[in-house]
């Protein structure tokens, strides 16, 4: 019981973080926009990543308590919006990948050429694609889940066996459903990452060949990139692995492993929240303007 009440305040304090972290960042882009009347491609994509996350966070709290306190069918709707939260921020961090390496990847093939100069204004569009993938897959869930949801209420069979076993199989169609729904975007961010690493690297290994003492800063600048790009890939990747076992995970439903393994998943989703946040220019500036006390 004392464990449980341990990781549940470390979960309510990261949660917080977390809310704090995307407020923060969801307001000082959306000033920018409400000044300047527009976003870079780079902020429009961070943005939505902001609000994706608050609202996730906010549903996780909501559902967490309600499931492991007083399982009520509220935690069947509030399900459907996680997973639609969830989703939609894989689709969105691997447009930030393939941003990224569209940007700044050196590669010369016509096709990497073509979306260089073509990403900034795709964007918008891609952003777009991504809400209405996220809003066709939970579309599809919400019919599974109500289906199955009928179909227990309105079921006069007396064979509590065969429900049993129908329940059993509903669960790993639901899992193996919410796996591939995550695993495709995060596949679409795992190969322009890695694509992007490599880059970087051929390009570190060309300087250090033909340098001279005049390129120590590009050597500083690619090497800066590349830990950032491995943190980023490392955090992304356990946060992904945290979801997955979270998914296929029955045992950690309502005993003392449950909020272990949220403060775990969020633990991560934190630190992903605090490299999103540094990885805007514009809040950047905006921190270094409050921390040095700049008007």
């Amino acid at each position: 019981m004392q464990l449980n009440i341990f990781f549940m305040i470390i979960y309510v304090l990261l949660s917080v973080t977390i809310i704090v972290q995307n407020s923060l960042l969801v307001a000082v882009l959306g000033r920018e926009l409400m000044q300047v009347k527009r976003l870079s491609a780079l902020d429009m994509i961070l943005i939505s990543l902001g609000i994706s996350k608050l609202c996730l966070q906010c549903t996780s709290m909501l559902y967490n308590f309600h499931f492991y306190f007083h399982y009520a069918y509220v935690c069947l709707y509030l399900g459907i919006f996680w997973h639609f939260f969830n989703t939609a921020i894989f689709w969105f961090n691997g447009l930030l990948a393939v941003f990224y390496c569209a940007k700044v990847s050196s590669f010369t093939h016509r096709a990497f050429l073509w979306l260089k100069w073509r990403i900034s204004r795709l964007v918008p569009w891609l952003l777009m694609a991504s809400l209405l993938i996220s809003c066709v897959v939970s579309i599809f869930t919400t019919i599974k889940k109500l289906f199955w949801f009928h179909f227990n209420v309105n079921s006069f069979t007396s064979n509590t066996t065969m429900l049993q076993r129908l329940s059993e199989k509903q669960k790993y169609v639901d899992s193996f459903h919410y796996i591939v729904t995550l695993a495709v975007p995060f596949l679409l961010y795992l190969a322009p990452t890695i694509m992007l690493i490599a880059s970087l690297w051929r390009h570190m290994e060309q300087i250090q060949l033909y340098s001279t003492g005049h390129c120590n800063t590009s050597m500083k600048v690619h090497s800066t990139a590349l830990k950032s790009l491995a943190i980023f890939l490392i955090f992304f990747t356990s946060y992904f692995l945290a979801v997955f076992i979270s998914i296929i995970g029955f045992l950690f439903e309502k005993n003392s492993w449950f909020w272990v393994w949220e403060a775990v998943i969020y633990t991560v989703s934190c630190i992903h929240s605090t490299l999103l946040m540094l990885s805007s220019p514009t809040l950047r500036k905006w921190l270094e303007k409050k921390c040095l006390g700049q008007p």
